[in-house]
């Protein structure tokens, strides 16, 4: 029988949350709306393992970041102090740099600034994409940290059209968002599921539905609140 209750994801999902999703009566479509490519470049790379040799802070946002900065030290094995977020990331890092210790864990940008201020930091390096949100750095900067932002990967629109009608979508960041409505249009009556106030703000620039956010950025964390939602 099929799944009375239609949601879109627009980003990968592991297979066991989708299986999850089923079990609840929840049928759950993968339509990746952007596509993350680490950058390639000499200059980067001689860059990164410079600092890999070095006794730095480091602060990491996203899993995209911690994969390409250990593709490109390979077998390097730093002793970073890091601050990252939790979740995924922080399982990422904690599997990429085993010599690394880290300092700090917050649920999202915002909350990892305050504790990097609070924890009297004077420097940091911030390893991003090229769509980084402005959230982190500049808190720090107006809190007179000094931020070094080494680029690592970049983020590319993949619009689609989709052609089907949901109850409900889920949005992981901005440029997902953007990609999306470049191409869609949707119905009064679906929910918006995001992560953070950051995507909640940018689907304000496209649509007035209904939008529930999780502070918490994690895929799971977001299925957890369709779920909720549809099953009350």
């Amino acid at each position: 029988m099929a799944n009375k209750i239609q949601i879109l994801s627009t980003a990968s999902l592991g297979q066991p949350l989708i299986y999850k999703a089923t079990e609840m009566g929840i049928g759950l479509d993968v339509v990746p709306f952007i596509k993350v490519s680490a950058i390639e470049s000499e200059e980067l790379a001689e860059r990164v393992v410079d600092l890999c040799y070095l006794p730095i802070t480091a602060v990491f946002t996203s899993v995209n970041a911690v994969k390409a900065v250990s593709d490109i030290i390979m077998s390097a094995d730093p002793g970073w102090d890091i601050y990252c977020i939790g979740n995924a990331t922080m399982e990422a890092v904690k599997g990429q740099f085993r010599a690394a210790e880290i300092i700090g864990i917050a649920k999202n940008a915002a909350e990892l600034a305050k504790i990097i201020i609070e924890d009297g930091e004077e420097e940091v390096v911030f390893f991003c994409g090229d769509q980084r949100l402005d959230t982190l750095p500049d808190t720090l900067r107006e809190n007179e940290i000094d931020v070094y932002e080494v680029v690592v990967y970049e983020t590319v629109r993949i619009p689609t059209v989709t052609g089907k009608v949901y109850d409900g979508i889920m949005f992981f960041s901005p440029s997902a968002v953007d990609s999306f409505f470049s191409v869609n249009k949707i119905a009064k009556h679906v929910v918006l599921f995001v992560i953070g106030n950051t995507t909640a703000d940018a689907t304000k620039r496209h649509t007035d539905n209904k939008v529930i956010f999780s502070e918490t950025a994690s895929k799971e964390s977001l299925l957890n609140y369709v779920i909720e939602y549809f099953n009350k």
